[in-house]
């Protein structure tokens, strides 16, 4: 029993001299292991984007200097040296095909690639190369979402993120951002912004502050003759079961749900544009 015992005390302590090793002990440490790993998944992102035409290599500088540094970019990085798809891949356009343009914060991510598999040979679907959080943020950065290219539709979204934005603000923002968008021709669709679970962990007002969004959103999309995918709608009643629990965010099956109504209303859109 005794050699026992201490063939299991010496393994203990073999294996936490293991972990000692390979784990930091302070927040130093750690840092300097996050800057580390950080620094080998870029250099195997750059030589991976050296390996790319022209133009994607354009497409992933953009990426580079609107993911941000702090989740999205580090994410997309690691994605791209593992040969995964994301929804900010590079869209190589069928000129036979009308373009689409999406632009929204991580919902609107979290439902793209759904989108571009309903909408494939219907429609070339790219998204704007950020979360693009609230109008704010739009009214500064709607120059570099648009880009150079033409577009047939624009669908987008601003809500969760201006859910403390004062009502004047929104109000304002939403009447710039649709003047600007319209100057390109495309046909613009609204996505109210979607429903959240009632015990959500930022608590039961933002259920109000999404409502008196979406009030104001739709007031002023009619106003401008805007399309409106009422997502909030057509969520409300199959909340339960797609929504991550206290969370805004919804899990795989939601996201596919609303792919497929996007890509539906979409596709009028591009009827009605004919």
């Amino acid at each position: 029993m005794k050699p026992l015992f201490l063939l299991f005390a010496f393994i203990g302590f073999s294996y936490a001299q293991v972990k000692t090793q390979n784990e930091p002990t302070n927040a130093a440490e750690a840092a300097a292991k996050k800057a580390a790993d950080d620094k080998a998944v870029d250099e195997k992102y750059q030589a991976w984007k050296a390996t790319l035409p022209a133009d994607q290599q354009a497409w992933e500088t953009v990426l580079e200097q609107n993911l941000g540094n702090g989740f999205y970019l580090p994410i997309h990085k690691k994605e791209k040296i593992a040969g995964r798809s994301n929804a900010w891949d590079f869209v190589q356009d069928d000129p036979k095909l009308p373009r689409v343009l999406l632009i929204g914060d991580s919902i609107s991510r979290g439902y793209t690639q759904d989108v571009r598999k309903a909408m494939a040979g219907k429609a070339n679907v790219h998204r704007a190369p950020e979360n693009c959080g609230p109008t704010a943020n739009g009214v500064k950065k709607i120059e570099i979402w648009l880009g150079d290219g033409k577009w047939d539709v624009i669908h987008f979204n601003f809500g969760i993120h201006d859910r403390k934005t004062p009502a004047a603000d929104y109000e304002q923002r939403l009447e710039t951002l649709i003047a600007r968008m319209k100057q390109t021709g495309a046909k613009l669709v609204f996505a109210t912004t979607t429903p959240v679970p009632a015990d959500t962990k930022d608590g039961p007002e933002i259920v109000t502050q999404i409502a008196e969004k979406n009030e104001i959103a739709t007031r002023v999309m009619q106003k401008h003759g805007v399309a409106i995918n009422d997502l909030h709608a057509f969520l409300s009643p199959q909340l339960e079961g797609i929504a991550n629990p206290q969370d805004v965010h919804f899990n795989s099956q939601g996201y596919t749900l609303m792919g497929q109504q996007v890509a539906k209303v979409i596709e009028a859109a591009l009827k009605g544009a004919d």
